[in-house]
């Protein structure tokens, strides 16, 4: 898994957590449904906000067809052997196809930087045959639903050539076009996808700022280890400071918050949370500057109520807990339980309980929330959400 856009439950809630979750999955299916099980290993957190995007703007019909949809899928080992409503159709085929290319360009990247076993020439061989693979695949689900991934690929090429040239003095904003060229592509196809052709410029234009961010982002925080390693990094090659690098940052922050002002939704919620304030938890989380209104008292904390005090089934709630016949019988659950170990969810992330389907939060979560519902000092979770994030009274529940 890999993507900038990590939220956690606590601060998305109930509601838009579930959301978030049947996009994920979704995508996940889409992979496995157009190219096999081994597909789903691209799935990734960024790729899927073009399904978010795709339902946000969907206008609810009866009959007939529309770009993203709802359905039951199967029991999964990531889910707890439970099945669960998850987006499909166009919205997450897209995503799927965006999600491979994405793949693609980072396998080619870590290739050139010759990481790990990445530097032995077969392994790198056969790497770069599964890049094409995946390439060629984007491509037949992007014809599928209209969209020419070639302009995704195109950047992934242009990028080499652009880096070679690239030195001192070179403004990093040449280094990112690519990148923001390629999501500006992929953002505004939804537009196209949901039936909302004048959606199409303030997507792209979110699309082009979100990709300039991924790009800086991810060079801020690999830059430690690139220059441990010697790989090429835009912000050492070029020069640009971390204080250039944070401006033109939260700069893209704020032109994707303008840019989706000018964008109809149908439900914009889940939209807002994830390219607003989880793109500003983000950016501090790539910076080392995010903070936690909780340590620092109560009259820190503004218009959050602390811990424990909320109305039941708000933020202070605790979470709801499963019906009682949703309980499984001895030899089910320890065969949930044996999934459950095997993929790592008792230890890291949370699950739910084998027997009970009680969520619980993983041995290395270290989380002390106490299921809040709040924001708190677990899974990068700390930050004041109401710090410059200009809701302007969007009811997406961050209380600001």
């Amino acid at each position: 898994m890999f993507g900038m856009v990590r939220p956690c439950r606590h601060r998305l809630g109930e509601s838009l957590a579930a959301q978030w979750m049947a996009h994920l999955c979704g995508l996940c299916l889409a992979l496995r449904g157009d190219h096999g099980q081994f597909a789903r290993i691209v799935t990734n957190y960024d790729g899927l906000l073009v399904s978010v995007l795709t339902e946000a703007q969907t206008r609810p019909v009866t009959g007939g067809s529309s770009g993203v949809g709802r359905r039951t899928a199967g029991p999964c080992p990531l889910r707890g052997m439970r099945t669960a409503s998850v987006a499909h159709g166009e919205g997450a085929r897209l995503a799927a196809a965006v999600s491979l290319v994405l793949a693609s360009a980072k396998v080619r990247d870590h290739v050139a930087d010759g990481d790990g076993l990445l530097a032995r020439a077969p392994v790198a061989r056969a790497a770069r045959r599964v890049a094409k693979g995946w390439d060629r695949a984007g491509a037949r689900t992007g014809s599928a639903v209209g969209f020419d991934t070639a302009v995704l690929v195109d950047a992934v090429d242009r990028q080499g050539g652009i880096e070679a040239l690239a030195g001192p003095g070179t403004p990093i904003l040449t280094v990112t076009e690519p990148t923001e060229t390629a999501t500006a592509a992929a953002f505004a196809h939804t537009a196209v996808l949901a039936g909302r052709p004048r959606n199409a410029g303030p997507l792209a234009e979110a699309g082009r700022y979100f990709g300039r961010l991924a790009h800086l982002l991810d060079a801020v925080e690999d830059r430690h280890a690139d220059a441990a390693s010697g790989a090429w990094n835009p912000i050492t090659a070029t020069g640009t400071s971390l204080v250039e690098a944070r401006r033109l940052a939260d700069d893209a922050v704020h032109g994707v918050r303008l840019a989706l002002r000018e964008a109809e939704f149908s439900d914009g919620r889940l939209v807002h949370r994830l390219l607003v304030h989880e793109l500003r938890t983000s950016v501090d989380r790539a910076f080392g500057t995010a903070r936690c209104a909780h340590t620092a008292g109560p009259e820190a904390a503004g218009p959050y109520a602390p811990p424990g005090t909320g109305a039941p089934g708000g933020p202070g709630a605790p979470p709801p807990q499963p019906p009682r016949d949703n309980r499984r019988g001895l030899l089910a659950g320890c065969a949930v339980w044996l999934g459950l170990a095997c993929t790592c969810q008792m230890c890291c992330g949370t699950y739910q309980d084998p027997w009970t389907g009680e969520r619980k939060e993983g041995q290395c979560a270290n989380c002390d929330c106490s299921g809040c519902g709040d924001c708190c000092s677990c899974c990068d979770c700390c930050g004041n959400c109401c710090d410059n994030c200009g809701c302007d009274g969007c009811d997406c529940g961050c209380n600001c």
